[in-house]
Parts: C-alpha cells; sequence; structure tokens
C-alpha cells in the first residue's frame, strides 16, 4: 500500500515509519525536521524536507497516496502558550492543508494524531471517547479543532479519517 506519514522524522513517526517499512508498504514521510531528526528517517522511505504549512510544496506529494498517517505538528504545550499563532499555524492551518491535499489527491483514509489534553482535568474516570473536550490551553484546543476538521472532511467529501488520542507520550 502507498502511505504518507507526515511527521515521520519525530519520535513516533518514524517508529511507525519502521514498522510501516518492516510490512512492505511504499512509504513517503514529509517533515520539517524542527522537532524531528534526520537520523531517525528510515532509508527505505522516500523522504520529502517540506513544511505542512506550504501547501503547494505537499500537494504533489500525495498524488498516489492511498493512506495518510498525520502527525506533524508542534507538539508541546508550553511554546503554544508562548507563541499561539506560530503554533496555530503549524497545528491547525498544516493540518487543514494535509486534508486538502489528501481530498484533492483521492486518498482514501486519514489518520490523525490527536490528544488526550482535549480532555483537560475531567474528574471523571475513566474517559471516554465521548467525554466533552475541555481545553485548556492552545494546543489542546489546535488539536481538539484537527479532530473537528476530520470530521467535518469526512461529512463534505467523504474523506474517512480517524482520530487518535495519544496518552502520555
Amino acid at each position: 500500500m502507498n502511505l504518507l506519514v507526515t511527521g515521520g522524522a519525530g519520535f513516533i513517526g518514524s517508529h511507525l515509519v519502521d514498522e510501516l517499512v518492516k510490512q512492505g508498504h511504499k512509504i513517503k514521510i514529509i517533515d520539517n525536521l524542527s522537532t524531528g531528526r534526520k537520523e531517525y528517517l528510515n532509508p527505505g522511505a522516500e523522504f520529502f524536507e517540506l513544511d505542512i504549512r506550504d501547501f503547494e510544496k505537499i500537494r504533489p506529494v500525495f498524488d498516489g497516496v492511498e493512506m495518510v498517517f498525520h502527525l506533524a505538528a508542534q507538539p508541546r504545550i508550553q511554546p503554544s502558550i508562548a507563541n499561539p499563532r506560530e503554533s496555530n499555524g503549524n497545528n491547525i492551518d498544516g493540518t487543514l492543508n494535509v486534508l486538502v491535499a489528501a481530498r484533492d489527491a483521492g486518498v482514501k483514509k486519514v489518520i490523525y494524531s490527536a490528544s488526550s489534553s482535549a480532555y483537560g482535568l475531567s474528574p471523571k474516570l475513566p474517559l471516554t471517547e465521548d467525554a466533552p473536550a475541555d481545553c485548556l490551553n492552545p494546543y489542546s484546543l489546535q488539536k481538539y479543532v484537527g479532530e473537528l476538521y476530520m470530521k467535518l472532511f469526512y461529512r463534505l467529501y467523504k474523506l474517512n479519517t480517524v482520530c487518535l488520542r495519544y496518552f502520555n507520550v
């Protein structure tokens, strides 16, 4: 299967790419290396050093791709508080670019790396998928907006999407 991993040079993305290559998939990686590392890249994958905020440059990479794993993000809470506009560009504008590029290229599915931070400090445990969002910082809000965009792109364009809320990474 032809797959694309955004953020494929990062901690989670690089391990995902390693497993997907091992399974025999053809992998493309988009990463701007702002938090990822070149030494994490799997030599069996095709690497594009691009920023997901640059739609015109990332769009052609989606051609021929069947499924996207969207892990690229500005991943920490503190930088989102210090510079919410920059993290918004990475986490919301970049996610929208990934979705539009996927839609335009006829990608079948986008799997989105969301965040458990969308739950906030919910006193009710265990948490369930239908627990209400209670975003406490720009990062959690931005990742939650990404989830909403995933749902919207399914409703509007029938682009299949899955959101995975990671805990303690």
